[in-house]
């Protein structure tokens, strides 16, 4: 399938061309065919027209000039033929270069005057023949068929001639309309170019909308991309402030009912019901979080997002470094220092800690984070030396709520919201086991290309 708009364009603009050539080529062919006749008709009428004012009658017979005036007619090696015969067909007189010729032809004597036709003899050589039917001196019995005929051969070798110039000239019409149809195919373009360049600013954020520097059959695409974008962005703040609302509402209540469960637990005969109400609370934030995350970190229409790696990595791995500095975890990262992933900021950092506290938490003392860039796809591995995940238990732990590491806190939402993530840019994981001994995520993302 052709996806270049110009590629189509000039494909078909070429068949089209191609398609008026090849009928415009027979028809002026046809036209030249019939001129080229026109001209040997009158060019043997003129001939004719010789024979006649050099024929005299003396005596009731034709008498002609030993030499006539057109020498064409007095060559023996000559192309031009020249008959005379009578009333009732007999030939009469014959030009010199007749001399090696057997021409089988029979005059029609019907009063019609004149006739232009072709005809074919036996071995198959055809000639153009002129006929005029004239009575010199008004004598009926000095009536004569003055036949001038000329070899078929030359007017057709005239002909391919010309065709093969058609067919050359026709050839290198066809490749400079093509040349010109590219120029201006890429002139027209042009701002759809302009267009694609504006869209690319917007999906890198250095702008927030297109301009109104567009051909008038364009204005209303822009428009309506313009009002997407701002719809887009005025649903994204919608959503913030109602995540934030909504955050701020839950947050005073969870307070209270914390400070209740610390009461009761000071109570002996309580402590097992705020033991239950500690620990339904904490699991209310976590999924309260959880739904928040979900919400806010989508992806964007159509805004595409480049974020430098490198940074957010250095920036994790020290504070997660200070949090588990008593494990001495020695990390390496192989992920050059202007690496981009497609991923919007937040997105990735909420990513990035929750898979790099996993590591840090379940490792021994490595952890390891590598990246694969290719012109279509990033791939982005963080392995540890851990326990690693058993194959059966894999697909399970990406589900909401399940966790393998029982013995520290928490709800087992973190892969939830990594998975979460990751399809939300049409991203894929992969859970491996990793060469350090423990387990390896492997994230990767599709790259955009232009087109």
């Amino acid at each position: 399938m052709i996806r270049s708009l110009r590629l189509r364009l000039m494909l078909a603009a070429a068949v089209l061309a191609l398609l008026f050539m090849l009928g415009l080529l027979p028809a002026l062919q046809k036209a030249f065919s019939l001129a080229l006749q026109e001209s040997i008709e009158q060019r043997l009428a003129s001939d004719v027209t010789t024979l006649i004012s050099a024929a005299r009658i003396e005596g009731g017979n034709l008498q002609m000039p030993v030499l006539l005036p057109d020498e064409k007619f007095n060559l023996p090696d000559s192309r031009l033929l020249g008959y005379i015969y009578d009333r009732q067909g007999n030939l009469v007189w014959r030009s010199r270069a007749t001399a090696d010729e057997n021409i089988n032809y029979t005059p029609r004597y019907d009063g019609r005057g004149n006739e232009f036709a072709r005809i074919r003899q036996d071995d198959g050589e055809e000639f153009f023949v002129y006929d005029v039917e004239v009575k010199l001196l008004g004598g009926k019995t000095a009536a004569f068929s003055i036949v001038a005929l000329q070899p078929l051969r030359e007017y057709q070798h005239t002909l391919d001639g010309l065709r093969e110039k058609l067919y050359l000239g026709f050839g290198a019409a066809l490749l400079a309309l093509l040349v010109l149809l590219w120029a201006g195919l890429t002139w027209g373009l042009r701002s759809l170019r302009q267009m694609s360049r504006e869209l690319d600013d917007v999906e890198s954020g250095a702008r927030e909308g297109l301009s109104g520097e567009h051909p008038r059959e364009l204005l209303r695409l822009t428009d309506s991309l313009n009002r997407l974008l701002r719809s887009e962005r005025e649903q994204r703040r919608r959503y913030r402030d109602s995540l934030g609302d909504l955050a701020h509402s839950l947050k005073t209540p969870l307070t209270v009912l914390q400070g209740v469960s610390e009461s009761m637990a000071q109570r002996r005969e309580d402590r097992e019901q705020a033991r239950v109400l500690q620990s339904q609370i904490e699991r209310m934030s976590q999924q309260i979080d959880y739904q928040l995350q979900r919400a806010s970190l989508r992806k964007s229409g159509l805004v595409r997002h480049q974020v430098q790696l490198r940074p957010l990595l250095d920036s994790l791995c020290s504070t997660l470094a200070k949090v588990y500095r008593d494990k001495h975890v020695h990390i390496s990262v192989d992920v050059p220092a202007n690496a981009m992933v497609p991923v919007e900021q937040g997105a990735l950092l909420e990513l990035l800690g929750n898979l790099l506290e996993n590591a840090y938490r379940l490792c021994l003392n490595q952890v390891r984070i590598s990246l694969q860039a290719g012109e279509t796809q990033v791939v982005l591995c963080i392995e540890d030396d851990g326990p690693g995940v058993p194959p059966d238990q894999r697909e399970r732990i990406l589900q909401r709520g399940e966790r393998l590491d029982r013995q520290n806190p928490g709800q087992g939402i973190g892969l939830a919201v990594v998975k979460d993530i990751i399809e939300s840019y049409d991203a894929t994981l992969t859970l491996d086991d990793s060469p350090l001994g423990g387990a390896a995520f492997r994230i990767r993302f599709e790259l955009e290309r232009n087109t």
